[in-house]
């Protein structure tokens, strides 16, 4: 039975979601009502407990949906949405990001709910915007607690997706002359959850007049950030 349940969940979630299927379209409000294109399907902000600012880089959401439809090809809806671990709402979203700068709390039913979403084909994006790590293992380890993160070789196919990164995670910020690394938890030979630490991904995705990182870094922050979406939809 939970074979049978986890099966209709992926199908639901993602039978609509593919990178090279026809935009939906709606009639505009122009007096021809000409058609325009709708987008199908939005990226997800996690919102977690533990006082950790779970809300940290507004813009980077917005700006990677935008990214990915210019140059991926996608119809991302901008406006991103925001769920909470615990929520049913979750398993609507198949690309989910969460990031901050502190303490990370799953509870029990948090634990249980997210991984019955990432076992149903859903894909989770940790980004350590600085201080995250011991709370984000801590957490992750009661979702699987049979499983570590490990890190990612360079070879691996998220670094060749849209864009290749030869040398692994790009690096966006400094924080503590660490080199930037990818992690990953694995099931089944998936790849269910990608953490990108000392590299900060989303602040290189946030708009440019936030953190006035040269445009070389922001565009490779940008491009790591498609290549995760292509990887969560095609793999």
């Amino acid at each position: 039975m939970k074979n049978i349940l986890l099966a209709l969940l992926s199908i639901l979630m993602f039978s609509f979601v593919t990178l090279n299927e026809p935009p939906t379209h709606q009639l505009d409000n122009s007096p021809t009502h000409q058609l325009v294109e709708k987008p199908t399907i939005k990226l997800a902000l996690l919102k977690y407990a533990g006082g950790g600012d779970w809300y940290s880089n507004p813009t980077a959401l917005p700006n990677l949906a935008k990214f990915c439809n210019d140059k991926l090809g996608t119809n991302l809806d901008p406006d991103y949405a925001t769920v909470e671990v615990a929520s049913a709402d979750l398993f609507n979203y198949p690309f989910v990001h969460m990031t901050g700068h502190g303490n990370v709390v799953f509870s029990d039913t948090d634990a249980e709910n997210l991984r019955l979403y990432l076992l149903a084909g859903g894909f989770l994006h940790i980004d350590d915007n600085y201080g995250m790590d011991p709370f984000v293992r801590t957490a992750m380890k009661k979702v699987f607690p049979e499983k570590e993160f490990i890190e990612l070789p360079f070879s691996h196919s998220v670094y060749r997706q849209k864009y290749e990164f030869k040398n692994g995670l790009p690096k966006i910020h400094e924080h503590d002359k660490k080199p930037a690394q990818g992690f990953g938890i694995v099931w089944e030979d998936r790849l269910v959850c990608f953490y990108s630490y000392e590299s900060d991904l989303g602040d290189g995705w946030e708009d440019q007049d936030v953190h006035r990182d040269p445009e070389e870094i922001r565009q490779k922050a940008l491009q790591m950030g498609a290549n995760l979406v292509q990887f969560a939809f095609e793999q």
